[in-house]
C-alpha cells in the first residue's frame, strides 16, 4: 500500500506540473517575445502607435507562416510616454517579462534612457526613429540598431538645402533642449559656422510644452533671419509656425522627421503650408512597402502613421536575425544583424559595426495643398 500511496503522489505531482506549464509556466521556452516600447499616449502617440500596428502585422504573418525557430512570436507592448523617467520604468518591466528583443524606443531620450538597462541584461534594442547619432557613434551601446539615418545626415541635408536651395544665409537655429531636438540643432550650428558665407543669427533653445512661443518669434524677427531650422517635435513647431505667420512673417521654416508627421499639418493647419522638414526617404515604390501599407489599411481602415516603415523594417530585421543565428543568444544574433541582409519595405539591409542600417538615408520635403510631398 505504500508503494501504491507513493506512486499516486508522484503520478499526481507530474500531473499538476504538466497542467501548469500548459497555462503558463513554460511560456517564455515557448515563444519569442519581442517587446514594443514607445510613446502609446500622450501628445508624442502618433509617432509610437504606427510602429505597434507594423509589429502586429509583421507578427500576425510571420506566426501564420510556422513562427520563428518553430517558436510563434509573443508581442509586449509598453507605453513611456517619449520621457526618459518612464523609459526607465519600461525598460525594467520589459526585461522582468523576460522580453528577447526590443523594438524601440522612439524618441532618443528616452531611448537612451533605457539603452543601460538593456545592455546589462544583454538584450538588443532596434529603434524606428531615434536618430540622435551618439546612440551609435559615441560606442557606449553596442547593444543598438536603428532603421533610420542619424542626425548629421539629417542635419547636413538640412543646411545644404537652406544654403544651396533656398539661397538663405542668415539662419536662426532653435531646439527644444532635448537629446533629440537639441542634438540636431548642434550639428545643424556647427555646420553653418564652417560655411564661409552663413551666419547663425540666433540659436535659442525653448521650453517644451509652452502655450506661448511670442517671445522665441519676436527674437527671430529682431534677428533679421531669412530662414529657420528647428530641432524638436511637432506640438512646438506647430505653435512657433503659426505665431510666426500670424505676424506675418514669410520666412523659410526648416524643421526635422519629428515634424514629418501628419498630425503636425493637423494641428498647424493653414499655417503648415509650405513648411520644410527632413524625413526618411520614400520608399513608396518599394514591393514589400506597397504590402505593407495595403495590409495596415485592410486591418486598421487608414494609412500608416509616422515611421511605420521603419518600424515594420526594424521588426522584420530582428526576428530575421533571430532565425537566422539559430537563437536568441545576444552575441549570436548581433553578428546575424551585422552579416546577414534582410528584404524589407526599406529596401534590402544590414547594419554596420556600429549598428545603422546601410543604405538608409533622408529626404527633404515640404507642405504643398495639405500634405507632405517629397523635394527632387
Amino acid at each position: 500500500m505504500k508503494n501504491l500511496f507513493g506512486k499516486m503522489i508522484v503520478a499526481s505531482v507530474v500531473g499538476m506540473f504538466m497542467i501548469a506549464t500548459i497555462v503558463g509556466i513554460g511560456l517564455a521556452a515557448d515563444t519569442i517575445k519581442l517587446g514594443v516600447a514607445g510613446p502609446h499616449s500622450g501628445d508624442l502617440a502618433s509617432y509610437g502607435i504606427p510602429s505597434v500596428k507594423a509589429a502586429e502585422l509583421v507578427v500576425k504573418d510571420i506566426n501564420a507562416k510556422g513562427g520563428v525557430l518553430g517558436k510563434q512570436v509573443e508581442l509586449l507592448v509598453e507605453d513611456d510616454v517619449c520621457k526618459p523617467e518612464v523609459s526607465t520604468n519600461t525598460a525594467t518591466k520589459l526585461i522582468s517579462n523576460k522580453v528577447d528583443v526590443v523594438l524601440g524606443h522612439i524618441c532618443s531620450g528616452a531611448t537612451k534612457a533605457a539603452l543601460g538597462i538593456y545592455k546589462d541584461s544583454k538584450i538588443i534594442a532596434m529603434s524606428p526613429s531615434a536618430t540622435n547619432p551618439a546612440l551609435t557613434q559615441s560606442g557606449d551601446y553596442p547593444n543598438f540598431y536603428r532603421t533610420i539615418a542619424s542626425d548629421d545626415a539629417q542635419a547636413r541635408l538640412q543646411v545644404d538645402f537652406a544654403l544651396n536651395v533656398l539661397k538663405v544665409n542668415k539662419i536662426a537655429v532653435l531646439h527644444d533642449k532635448g537629446d533629440y531636438g537639441k542634438g540636431l540643432a548642434e550639428f545643424a550650428k556647427a555646420f553653418l559656422e564652417k560655411e564661409p558665407k552663413a551666419k547663425v543669427v540666433l540659436y535659442e533653445g525653448i521650453t517644451p510644452g509652452a502655450v506661448d512661443y511670442s517671445a522665441v518669434v519676436q527674437k527671430i524677427k529682431r534677428s533679421r533671419a531669412d530662414a529657420v531650422i528647428f530641432g524638436g517635435y511637432h506640438p512646438e513647431a506647430s505653435k512657433i509656425v503659426s505665431q510666426m505667420r500670424k505676424k506675418r512673417m514669410k520666412i523659410a521654416f526648416i524643421s526635422d522627421d519629428g515634424v514629418k508627421d501628419d498630425t503636425f499639418i493637423k494641428v498647424a493647419q493653414k499655417y503648415a503650408e509650405g513648411v520644410y522638414a527632413t524625413g526618411p526617404k520614400d520608399v513608396s515604390k518599394n514591393p514589400l512597402a506597397i504590402a505593407a501599407t495595403e495590409a495596415h489599411k485592410k486591418a486598421y481602415g487608414k494609412d500608416p502613421g509616422a515611421f511605420f516603415l521603419n518600424a515594420y523594417a526594424a521588426t522584420l530585421a530582428l526576428l530575421n536575425g533571430i532565425e537566422k543565428a539559430g537563437s536568441t543568444d545576444y552575441s549570436a544574433v548581433e553578428k546575424s544583424l551585422r552579416t546577414q541582409f534582410v528584404e524589407t519595405p526599406l529596401g534590402k539591409i544590414r547594419f554596420d559595426q556600429k549598428g545603422d542600417a546601410v543604405g538608409v538615408g533622408f529626404s527633404m520635403y515640404q507642405v504643398q495643398n495639405g500634405v507632405y510631398v517629397e523635394l527632387q
